[in-house]
């Protein structure tokens, strides 16, 4: 029964950070969904962000499993740390305005550059998680259905809305990545 409850927690953790971590691929694909894209594009696209991130917490988590076996007894403070800082960096760069050139999410070069940048801070949370948890397995699939899934979410209601929706995307999911950082601290 307790192992039960333990493994039931452990699976709400690693959704709640796959809903952390997809809320900026929903921000942004709103964003995107706004300035105009055709549902082949929306398929793909999805289909990309779902495939990295799976392909990047998988290769965190095994950066993480060594960085677990060199660290030894401080690999829960490292691995909180980690996350504080990852959710740190999301949160500020909520409130940053750049303004750049955006990127041409029609061409091949553009989706892969927007659903890997997306993408990236998955990375970080496998290492976080790959120090101390063994559960690769539904870890990448959750990070990667999740990751499609708001993708999909956010590109449609951007390409319903014509308003500023979801600009708070990112930040909500820095906020839920610091929470569990300073838990794993704490």
């Amino acid at each position: 029964m307790l192992e039960t409850s333990v493994q039931l927690g452990q699976l709400a953790t690693i959704l709640i950070m796959a809903v952390a971590l997809g809320l900026d691929a929903f921000s942004l694909g709103i964003g995107v969904g706004m300035r105009g894209i055709r549902l082949k594009h929306v398929l793909i696209i999805s289909l990309l962000i779902a495939f990295f991130h799976t392909l990047m917490p998988l290769l965190g988590l095994l950066a993480g499993r060594y960085v677990g076996v060199l660290l030894g007894q401080v690999t829960g403070l490292a691995a909180g740390g980690l996350l504080v800082l990852l959710g740190g960096h999301m949160i500020w760069n909520s409130f940053r305005k750049e303004e750049g050139r955006p990127v041409n999410h029609t061409t091949l070069l553009g989706m892969l550059l927007f659903s890997l940048s997306v993408s990236i801070d998955s990375f970080s949370v496998g290492v976080s998680l790959g120090m101390f948890v063994n559960d690769t397995a539904i870890i990448v699939t959750s990070f990667g259905v999740v990751g499609g899934l708001m993708s999909i979410f956010g590109l449609m209601l951007g390409r319903k809305a014509g308003s500023r929706l979801g600009e708070y995307g990112e930040m909500t999911g820095g906020v839920i990545l610091l929470a569990f950082g300073l838990m794993f601290i704490f």
